[in-house]
């Protein structure tokens, strides 16, 4: 009997268990035995090669009774992390190795590779982000059977108009915004709101977009807080409630300056970001004069279960995973390309990350959306 292997690493998003489910389904249907890893890559990575070794805490057998309710709710029931093989630091080695290395960080891929042929897995079944996606193109090239499924609620993977979590975000995004703007209008105030977006305004835009913020800031676009200001105050006086909205993705950057980071890096090279909208309503407010209120939707947009559409796409995504499988097409990931179900190599992916088209949909001198024509255009494509 074949055996697959299924994981989910990076940020959680809702989503992520109706995928485990479908696959884990299919395989048990197509005679797979299926087995979860823990924790993202800290799983295969932690694996003992022992068959006296108890590796319950890495990875399970999943079964048809293990997955029959997981899709209900949000998040990964298998867990996840942002460890990197290729980047291991000593805090992340596992503590059967911590006597077997004095260098760090140190390169683990071989030791995934070796844990996983010891454990017999035929395939490997991805669930991520760029992070990810990254190392399963690296254990393709080692010669391990790996096929992708895109997630993130930044909706940034390259070579997929849509990743898996997106549309629960901006719903929940939607949401928060317009239930936001009870306080900030009660007070006639300046609301600054905050939402996930590194490198890609996906996410602000859209929220944006469809709560009507009055301006929107994006990372791929530096902007001038004075004149933010400016846009704002005018804002305020148009509107009968006297208040203002903008949104703003965490990756923002200033004309001056520089992206809001703080911390240490983590394994894949990135430090924690946070912190532009609150510094633009500080800002803002010593330009003005106008108090502000701010709201950093954080964590919220990526919790509870998922809408429908993340559900449908999430379910599809792992129905055409599993196919790849019995084709024996591997090294693959799923995508949504001119908004039909569609693959895209992994090896084509390598450093590569999609932005959002700010050039065709967005004023850069207003901050708001610039729509013309979307004759034409895929439901996700813009």
């Amino acid at each position: 009997m074949k055996r697959l292997g299924i994981l989910t690493g990076g940020g959680d998003v809702p989503g992520l268990n109706a995928a485990i489910k479908i696959v884990t389904e299919l395989a048990i249907k197509n005679n797979f035995e299926v087995f979860g890893f823990k924790r993202g890559w800290a799983g295969p990575l932690s694996v003992i090669s022992d068959p006296e070794k108890d590796n319950s805490d890495y990875v399970i057998n999943l079964t048809l009774d293990r997955v029959r309710k997981i899709s209900r709710t949000g998040g990964t029931f298998l867990h996840s992390s942002r460890t990197n093989p290729t980047n291991v630091r000593e805090k992340e080695l596992p503590d059967h190795l911590q006597d077997k290395f004095k260098k760090f960080p140190i390169d683990l891929t071989d030791l995934v590779v070796k844990n996983l042929k010891y454990l017999g897995i035929d395939v490997l079944i991805t669930i991520g982000g760029d992070d990810t996606l990254s190392f399963s193109g690296r254990l393709n090239k080692e010669g391990i059977k790996v096929v992708a499924i895109p997630k993130t609620m930044d909706n940034d993977v390259w070579g997929t108009e849509y990743c898996i979590g997106f549309a629960t975000a901006v719903t929940r995004g939607v949401n928060l915004v317009t239930d936001f703007r009870t306080p900030v209008g009660s007070h006639e105030r300046f609301g600054v709101v905050e939402a996930f977006g590194r490198y890609a305004g996906f996410t602000s835009w859209y929220i944006g977009y469809l709560a009507e913020t009055d301006r929107i800031i994006i990372p791929e676009v530096k902007f001038d807080v004075k004149r933010l200001a400016g846009l704002l105050q005018k804002d305020r006086k148009k509107n009968p409630s006297n208040y203002a909205l903008v949104i703003v993705s965490e990756g923002a950057i200033p004309l001056d300056g520089k992206m809001s980071l703080s911390g240490e890096k983590d394994a894949f090279g990135h430090k924690k970001l946070g912190g532009m909208g609150k510094q633009i309503a500080d800002e803002m407010q010593n330009i003005t004069g106008i108090k502000h209120m701010f709201q950093n939707l954080g964590y919220l947009m990526r919790s509870g279960a998922p809408v429908a559409f993340d559900m449908m796409v999430a379910k599809t995504f792992g129905i055409m995973a599993f196919q790849q499988v019995l084709k024996g097409n591997f090294g693959v990931m799923t995508a949504i390309k001119n908004g039909k179900y569609d693959l895209t190599k992994i090896e084509d992916m390598a450093g590569k990350t999609r932005e959002f088209d700010h050039t065709s949909l967005y004023d850069e001198s207003e901050y708001t959306p610039n729509i013309e024509n979307v004759e034409g255009l895929p439901l996700f494509g813009f």
